[in-house]
C-alpha cells in the first residue's frame, strides 16, 4: 500500500506546472532539467522532516562534576523556509540552558537548531520548538532561545530594504521564565544581542 507522499515524478510534474503557470515553457531546452533540480533541492532544503530531535539527543552527558551555572550557545547560524512563501528566512539563534542532571555537546544544540529550521515555519513556532525539545530531553533547571531572522517574504515587489528589519523572538522555560536574577545574568552573558 502507497502512503500519501507524492513520487519524485508527481513532484516534477508539479514544478512543470508551476513553470507553465508563471508563464514560461518547461520544454524549454533551459528548463528541462528544472523540475528534477527543484525537486532534488527541495529535498536538500527539507530533511528535518525526518530526523527526530530525540535522535540528536541520543548520547547525553552526566553533569560534570561541580558545574552549577549557564551553558550558552550563541550566534548559530541557520537557513530556514517561511511557511507562507516559501522564502528564505536567514538569522541565528541562541541557546542557553540550566542542566540539573544531564548536558549534551555543543554541536548537538546546534544540530537541533537545524532540525527545525530545515521545515516550513514561522520564526515564533520554531524558537518554541527548539526550546521544548532541548526541555523535553536534558530536563534542565531552565531553558532560554532567541531567534533573530531576516524574512525574505517581507521584500516582494522589490522591497529589499525591507531586509534591513530583522524580527526577534524568545521563549523562557523554567528557571529563565521566573526567576529575574537569571534574566539578569543572561543579559550580563549578551544572550539578547
Amino acid at each position: 500500500m502507497r502512503n500519501n507522499t507524492p513520487t519524485r515524478e508527481e513532484a516534477k510534474e508539479a514544478v512543470r506546472i508551476l513553470i507553465k503557470w508563471i508563464g514560461d515553457n518547461p520544454d524549454r531546452v533551459e528548463l528541462l532539467n528544472t523540475p528534477a533540480r527543484v525537486v532534488d533541492s527541495m529535498k536538500q532544503m527539507f530533511p528535518g522532516y525526518l530526523i527526530r530531535p530525540e535522535d540528536v539527543f541520543n548520547n547525553t552527558m552526566e553533569m560534570v562534576e561541580d558545574y552549577n551555572d549557564i551553558i550558552l550557545l550563541r550566534n548559530i547560524k541557520f537557513v530556514s523556509y517561511c511557511e507562507h512563501h516559501i522564502l528564505p528566512i536567514i538569522g541565528v539563534a541562541n541557546i542557553a540552558y540550566l542542566p540539573d542532571k544531564k548536558m549534551v555537546g555543543i554541536g548537538k544544540l546546534a544540530k537541533i537548531v537545524e532540525i527545525f529550521a530545515s521545515r516550513l515555519q514561522i520564526q515564533e513556532r520554531m524558537t518554541v520548538q527548539i526550546a521544548e525539545a532541548i526541555e523535553d530531553v536534558l530536563l534542565p533547571k531552565g531553558v532560554a532561545v532567541t531567534v533573530e531572522a531576516a524574512h525574505y517574504c517581507m521584500c516582494k515587489e522589490n522591497n529589499m530594504h525591507l531586509l534591513e528589519s530583522k524580527m526577534y523572538t524568545s521563549h523562557m522555560r523554567g528557571i529563565f521564565n521566573t526567576d529575574q536574577g537569571m534574566k539578569d545574568k543572561l543579559r550580563d552573558l549578551k544572550f539578547y544581542s
